[in-house]
């Protein structure tokens, strides 16, 4: 049985002054003329369902004896269960669905006056619609902003859109984006090493004359203004200058993505070698890189600087997987932040220029703590993962106990955005 709000019969009847007051109050708050619109159409539309002998027997039964189409009536329903006016607004159908369940509500046996007062509801919500949202889908920006619940679904819907627009233009998509970093303290006691592990799984070229880069340099980057001279290996210690030395082609479980090179000046591109396209090509890439040495393991005092790592999204992908695996010794106490950015005017950013605070990106995402011991180190996303983590583990002679996680998982992300990890470091 549904609980619904309405208000009895007598006070089903609007005046048409009642009306346009309600669709042109002036200067109103957006929010607050949101959520009366809300108001109106929860408490009109429930008198209506009252007054129906089916209204409380669910959208299948309800569709039946309206005629009427049963995901139309379920988001109905849906929305008049809710307890705030404003998610009523957001989960509402639009006002000609509406305009049809209300002629079907008045063949089906309900009052001439809730019908009426319905019309002057659903009017008024067409109002708010077209005069301060433009459409449906701006409307739901908007309330995403007071509503929590609805701004997680609603971000959800767009990135998804946003990835199928971009897979099918750029002509690829990959199932998982995942980048594993892990801060350990150096043997000089000042810096720390940090080994990563990057991989695309399942990617899929879309198009045959689609070309598909996945790098222009080893696998991960840096900023030029870090002093410590660089020089990645891999697990093994071994000293490399291309992709083929970090490959990890034993934990694929796609076939192992085969790379050409293409130089042009001094830029190297891998792209993916081979012309197939479709489900059927799909392939693995995973790499591992260690750098010893890499960042400093403390800020100078004052300057306020933050310790981040960050992966790029540089291929559509349906899921990021970014965790960061950091010892013990290691920002100990602290936990970091989740900063998000948009890449598309200046490039990668550096979390401590706070010129590029502009660019940061808000968004519901979050980070999961792991907890502690490699363990606790799950994923249902990347295959074998245990078994990565142990592989990394043991070639480099770290004890995996001593380690504690953190885990942005983020489903759609969006294409050209960079996700940093940032602690606070501690001073020396």
């Amino acid at each position: 049985m549904l609980s619904l709000r309405y208000r009895p019969l007598d006070s089903c009847p609007m005046s048409t002054t009642d009306s346009a007051q309600t669709r042109h109050e002036a200067h109103e708050p957006l929010d607050r003329l949101i959520a009366r619109v809300g108001g109106q159409l929860s408490d009109s539309l429930a008198a209506i369902l009252a007054e129906l002998p089916e209204g409380s027997m669910g959208p299948q039964r309800l569709a039946k004896a309206l005629g009427l189409d049963k995901v139309l009536l379920s988001r109905l329903l849906k929305a008049l269960r809710s307890a705030d006016p404003i998610a009523v607004a957001y989960h509402a159908p639009g006002p000609d669905p509406l305009r049809r369940f209300l002629r079907a509500a008045r063949k089906g046996g309900a009052s001439a006056a809730c019908v009426e007062r319905g019309e002057a509801a659903v009017s008024a919500f067409d109002d708010l619609i077209r005069g301060y949202a433009g459409d449906r889908s701006s409307l739901a920006a908007m309330i995403s902003a007071w509503l929590p619940e609805a701004r997680a679904e609603f971000e959800l819907r767009r990135k998804q859109a946003a990835h199928r627009a971009m897979s099918e233009l750029k002509g690829v998509a990959a199932n998982l984006n995942l980048g594993v970093v892990f801060l350990h303290p150096s043997k000089d006691g000042k810096n720390l090493d940090v080994v990563w592990l990057v991989g695309l799984l399942g990617i899929t070229r879309l198009r045959p004359d689609a070309p598909i880069k996945v790098t222009t340099r080893l696998s991960t980057r840096r900023f030029a203004d870090m002093p410590l001279e660089r020089r990645p290996t891999t697990l093994a210690g071994e000293h490399v200058d291309n992709l083929e030395g970090l490959r990890l082609d034993q934990f694929c479980l796609a076939p192992p993505a085969q790379l050409e090179v293409s130089e042009v000046g001094t830029t190297v591109h891998y792209l993916l070698a081979g012309e197939e396209f479709g489900p059927r090509s799909a392939v693995d890439l995973l790499l591992a890189e260690v750098n010893l040495g890499e960042m400093p393991a403390a800020v100078a005092p004052g300057s306020g600087r933050l310790g981040y790592v960050f992966v790029e999204v540089g291929s559509p992908s349906r899921t990021l997987v970014f965790d960061v695996i950091v010892h013990e010794d290691v920002y100990a106490g602290r936990d970091p932040k989740l900063l998000i950015y948009d890449t598309s005017l200046d490039g990668v950013a550096d979390v401590n220029d706070r010129a590029r605070d502009v660019d940061r990106v808000d968004m519901v995402e979050n980070i999961a703590s792991l907890g502690k011991g490699a363990a606790r180190f799950r994923s249902p996303d990347v295959p074998r993962y245990q078994d990565l983590l142990t592989h990394v583990f043991e070639h480099m002679g770290w004890d995996g106990a001593a380690f504690r996680g953190y885990r942005c998982h983020i489903d759609f992300p969006i294409y050209g955005s960079q996700v940093a990890m940032a602690f606070e470091p501690p001073e020396g």
